[in-house]
């Protein structure tokens, strides 16, 4: 089992979460590829956005319904600060996660996050477990919850 699953695994058993987590057949890198492996619709996909605050030179992320785009103007105003791109050295030395893998909970350091209350319109919604092939299905309340992240209008 990868390093980054067992933190995954490990964050969501700590939280008290009931969730199961599947590894799927083909990748699910992207959020159509989850939600055809999951066999849900795009928007129950929690996608994991990661931007760079330009101030304070960590990560940002934003958990949006795979449907939706994150609007970077709006996401600049909600964090306090201007937002750029994320490289994936940085995103790994935060999140410990690679691109395509990012979960929403497990990461190495404390992230700032925000939250899609879009997600909130399902009884269950997708993450992505740490790999391109790993996802768990989790109440949204209970996602909100276990990662802290601040309800936003932050999507296009």
């Amino acid at each position: 089992m990868s390093k980054s699953l067992k933190r995954v695994r490990g964050a969501l058993e700590a939280a008290g979460a009931d969730v199961r987590v599947l590894e799927m057949p083909t990748e699910t890198r992207t959020a159509q590829q989850a939600a055809d492996a999951a066999g849900c619709t795009l928007d129950q996909i929690a996608k994991s956005i990661i931007f760079r605050g330009e101030e304070s030179g960590h990560v940002v992320l934003f958990l949006t319904a795979g449907g939706n785009r994150v609007d970077p103007a709006k996401a600049s105003a909600v964090a306090g600060q201007p937002l750029g791109k994320a490289d994936a050295d940085l995103i790994r030395a935060e999140t410990g996660f690679a691109i395509g893998g990012v979960a929403p909970v497990g990461h190495l350091t404390p992230i700032r996050s925000y939250f899609d209350p879009r997600l909130l319109d399902f009884n269950e919604v997708w993450g992505a477990a740490g790999t391109p092939r790993h996802i768990f299905a989790i109440a949204p309340g209970t996602l909100l919850e276990i990662t802290g992240a601040e309800p936003a209008d932050f999507t296009a």
